[in-house]
């Protein structure tokens, strides 16, 4: 092994030789065991979230197949439409300054293939510096020929099943990109707006109960005035109760529009009147079905001002009762210009009684970055209703079981109130929807329009036209667990790995993904009996990950981290660039490169992969968020290096040395005993971790077992054996003491190796490196420790009687080492102990560990000190009832020391006094920043605790 731990040359050599050799492939002969990758953007790169997942993923996937069974981790990538779309037609106006219109549907989409050729692997290669042990050779993709094929199908399934229709509904539609959108692409942001109040005069002479001839609406979207078709009142109202089914007059547009009543009108809030706009308003919308109320489309898609607008009644037919003008001089206008027109017009009509300041939340594509306009479309529909029922009972009945359970709650709010699902987009790269019109408009879903004619008996003169929208990137993704496994096809792959185990997944998917998985698996998988099988049954839900102070990580506040350069490392120019390089807003990149220079001053060191996975596990609690911290890296990369060290310590030992691999004669020391028995404690607590999906506990046993009783104790009590040149009188007496070297030789591999085995999900490069090392002194074979068996306690082996021998033999050690450190006793100077008030016990292990302890704590002499016998002056621990002493005359020089300690602690009081005036001047208090203060008043109490103890040991060596 070499000299020093150095994982850049260790883990691309060790994951190509993975990858060649098909360690990957399922196999195995046990049960199947399915993990399927969320898939990333084709367009995208991993981000810490991925990185968090994926490591999660790939430790069940390797702790999996370890235990033997047959284990896939599918992998594959989204075609993610409107990001992917947007990339291709950013780079065709940059290279050749044309539009896709310019090149036409065909052209544009080869243009998308060809880039999804070239670039589009950039997350696969990310993926294998993770180490992420996925299925290569079954890789898909949302847009292959296999899974095109199996989306036509439950579409038109789905059609005919009648659980999907076209209707003309109110949708999100971002006027930049020409399309509907979800609402996870929808961001809301909270902005400083106004609230107009417009006064709507009644007609017919009617007056409100206080005798005025109006009544006042706010509103924060005056524009959409132009497409009122109602006022709502509360019904209980008394202000207004008289006016219901009366009218008034809409100003600026003169159309006369009802009165309406509906609880939605909150009597509480604001005028208690509030207009209607079924056309361009979610809950308007709502208001308008139950009241019978028109919706007028004011908007073009551009969110321009329509220079006719568009009339329907409630079940979108058209209505040509109500006249569809709007005035001239607001046609063609861009929305926000018209918004500050229409006040205007209303303030100059004396309409505008006033205006307020308003903090509101408005809705922004998140691609597009506009303000989403809701939008009267002709689009697709799912029938979510039907679909959720039985996915619900599959959550209910615990088929399906969400880890932490109280996702299930999230799951079960939205899944028992779900609206039917808008699945149509206005894009060309995606999957183009099965559907058919001939040219009176009739619709007919097929795979083709072959297969359109034959299957609804047309003429096959008949001319056809396909419908140009294509179908939501959710709605293909829903089919993940299935259509990646050859569906609909019955092949082997599905029939063996469907349903899957695991689902590892961010609770900001639930209802997008993870419901729509459930719903679409359960109608069209079934099992022998005809029983819907569920796509997964366990979904473990991960937080998100944020930066070190809490704040989600973002480009705009660069704070992003990428988990590569934690991985290789980055240079601090390197860093500013990738964080800075593209912003169009100078002042924020600067501040933002300050921050940078602040945090990394030297830009980010390599850490390797196994050390930032680990961090990645050991973070991985039940919580929802998780703040990322980089101090817990460097010290997981130090442990890193502890494992290294560790097992070039053993090699050392123990290479071209007899190990008892021939079952010679052995002999276990206490420590050998104790090791293989705290493994076995270990072994258990791991298992059971892995099962339960805590990560971090797992982490944190493994960490506490290796760091603290294999690297930190064990090591050190195998020295003693391995290390005595003492070599017996007589021939069974050298015979005992070869078979005790033996002993620890055999013990010091085989618990390595073990180590190794239970440690390589969570760190698999250097556990393999290490491994190849060591698996022949364990008695080991295999190409590879990915294929060995995990390791199973043996629960024969824990030995409680040598667990607790250990526990006081450390006890002892530590105290000595403490009065050491107390006392400022040098550690290679030897000392005189005393022991007293011991038990028999006690006397037993003293004996028994004599030689053990006189080299551990570095002792020139133990004495036992009967109860009559008086002890000298000396310094005192105590290790359960007995005492352990070290006598001090000679070891100090007394008078040194004290002056020592005098001027530490005068120190040590100005400090504190400098603090006290601090935190006891009131301005400071109150005006510096909360952690700033947190901070003095943390300094001030470790200068107490300091204090205090260097006073307690001034007292000590006083009394000497």
């Amino acid at each position: 092994m070499e000299k020093t731990y150095q994982p850049d040359q260790i883990e691309r050599t060790l994951y190509q030789k993975w990858e060649e050799n098909k360690y990957f492939t399922p196999g195995g002969e046990g049960d199947p065991y399915c993990i399927m990758i969320p898939p990333p953007n084709v367009t995208g790169s991993l981000h810490m979230g991925h990185a968090f997942q994926h490591t999660i993923m790939d430790a069940l996937t390797r702790y999996r197949r370890m235990q033997g069974r047959n284990t896939l981790w599918q992998v594959g990538t989204d075609h993610a439409g409107i990001a992917t779309q947007m990339v291709v037609e950013r780079k065709l106006a940059a290279e050749s300054g044309q539009s896709r219109y310019d090149l036409g549907r065909d052209a544009f989409i080869e243009k998308v293939w060809e880039w999804k050729e070239e670039s589009g692997g950039t997350i696969t290669g990310q993926m294998r510096r993770l180490g992420n042990s996925v299925d290569w050779d079954h890789e898909r993709f949302t847009m292959d020929s296999g899974f095109y094929r199996a989306v036509q199908e439950v579409f038109i399934r789905l059609y005919d099943d009648k659980l999907i229709y076209r209707g003309k509904r109110l949708v999100n539609w971002d006027p930049k990109l020409h399309t509907a959108i979800s609402d996870l692409e929808v961001e809301n942001k909270e902005v400083k707006g106004k609230m107009w109040y417009l006064r709507y005069p009644l007609a017919d002479g009617a007056k409100t109960a206080a005798g005025d001839d109006y009544i006042v609406v706010g509103t924060t979207r005056p524009e959409t005035m132009l497409g009122d078709t109602g006022v709502a009142v509360n019904p209980e109202d008394p202000r207004y109760q008289d006016l219901i089914g009366k009218f008034v007059e809409l100003p600026l547009v003169g159309r006369r529009i009802p009165i309406v009543g509906d609880a939605y009108a909150d009597m509480e809030k604001g005028t208690g009147c509030v207009k209607i706009t079924p056309a361009h308003d979610f809950n308007d919308n709502e208001v308008g079905k139950r009241c019978g109320l028109p919706m007028i489309n004011i908007l073009t898609l551009n969110a321009d001002i329509r220079d006719q607008a568009q009339v329907f009644n409630t079940d979108g037919s058209v209505n040509t009762e109500i006249d569809p003008s709007i005035p001239e001089k607001y046609q063609g206008m861009e929305r926000f210009e018209a918004r500050r027109q229409i006040v205007a017009d209303f303030e100059a009509l004396g309409l505008l009684v006033k205006i307020e300041e308003n903090n509101m939340t408005v809705p922004y594509g998140d691609r597009g970055g506009v303000v989403i306009e809701p939008m009267l479309t002709d689009q697709w529909f799912c029938d979510a209703k039907t679909l959720a029922k039985p996915a619900i009972e599959a959550v209910e009945n615990g088929d399906i079981k969400f880890v932490p359970k109280q996702y299930e709650n999230m799951y079960f709010s939205w899944m028992r109130d779900i609206q039917d699902w808008c699945i149509s987009r206005q894009l060309w790269w995606g999957h183009r929807i099965p559907a058919f019109y001939d040219n009176q408009g009739n619709v007919y879903v097929a795979a083709s329009a072959e297969a359109a004619r034959e299957k609804y008996n047309l003429d096959l003169e008949l001319e056809l036209r396909q419908d140009d929208d294509v179908l939501d990137t959710w709605f293909s993704s829903a089919l993940w667990t299935f259509g990646t496994l050859g569906w609909p096809e019955n092949t082997d792959r599905l029939k063996t790995f469907h349903p899957t185990d695991t689902l590892v997944t961010g609770f900001d998917i639930i209802f997008f993904w993870v419901a729509r998985m459930i719903m679409m698996t359960m109608h069209f998988c079934k099992d022998e009996n005809g029983k819907p099988q569920v796509p997964f049954k366990n979904v473990y839900v991960t937080g998100l990950i944020r930066d070190e102070s809490g704040d989600k990580m973002s480009k705009s506040k660069g704070n992003v981290l990428d988990p590569l350069d934690m991985i290789d490392g980055i240079s601090l120019p390197e860093l500013l660039e990738k964080r800075t390089g593209n912003m169009m807003q100078p002042q924020l990149a600067e501040k933002i490169g300050k921050r940078t220079e602040k945090q990394f001053p030297e830009g980010i060191a390599a850490h390797g992969t196994d050390a930032l996975r680990f961090t990645l596990a050991a973070l991985a609690s039940t919580g929802r968020d998780i703040n990322w911290d980089m101090k817990r890296l460097e010290g997981y990369r130090n442990f890193c290096n502890k494992i290294w060290n560790a097992a070039r310590y053993v090699l050392m030992n123990t290479q071209e040395q007899d190990c008892g691999q021939n079952n010679d004669h052995v002999i276990l020391s206490l420590a050998d005993r104790w090791i293989i028995s705290s493994l076995q404690r270990t072994e258990q607590n791991v298992i059971r971790h892995m099962d339960e999906y805590r990560f971090d506990l797992a982490a944190q046993s493994l960490y506490d077992f290796i760091w603290n009783q294999y690297c930190d104790w064990y090591l050190e009590l195998s020295k003693p054996v391995l290390w005595d040149e003492t070599e017996g009188e007589t021939q069974e007496e050298k015979d005992n003491l070869e078979a005790l070297r033996r002993g620890t030789r055999g013990t010091l591999v085989r618990v390595l190796e073990a180590i190794l085995r239970l440690s390589h999900p969570l760190m698999p490069f250097i556990t393999e490196e290490i491994w190849q090392q060591v698996k022949g002194l364990a008695g080991k074979s295999g190409d590879t420790i990915m294929l060995q068996h995990y390791p199973e306690p043996q629960v024969e082996l824990i030995d409680e009687a040598a667990e607790a021998d250990i526990e006081w033999l450390k006890n002892v050690i530590v105290s000595v080492r403490n009065i050491r450190g107390e006392m400022n006793i040098g550690p290679g100077k030897e000392l005189q102990v005393l022991v007293q008030n011991g038990s028999d016990e006690d006397f037993r292990r003293l004996r028994e560990n004599y030689v053990v302890l006189s080299k551990l704590a570095k002792l020139s002499e133990i004495t036992w000190l009967e109860e009559d016998e008086e002890a000298p002056m000396a310094v005192t621990q105590l290790v359960g009832k007995m005492e352990v002493l070290v006598p001090m005359a000679g070891l100090i020089d007394k008078a040194a020391e004290l002056s020592r300690l005098s001027k530490e602690m005068e120190k040590l009081q100005k400090e504190l006094a400098r603090l006290e005036g601090k935190l006891g001047n009131e301005k400071f208090v109150a005006s510096a920043p909360e952690d700033v203060v947190a901070k003095e008043r943390e300094k001030q109490t470790n200068a107490q605790d300091a204090l205090n103890k260097l006073q307690e040991q001034y007292g000590k060596i006083e009394a000497l």
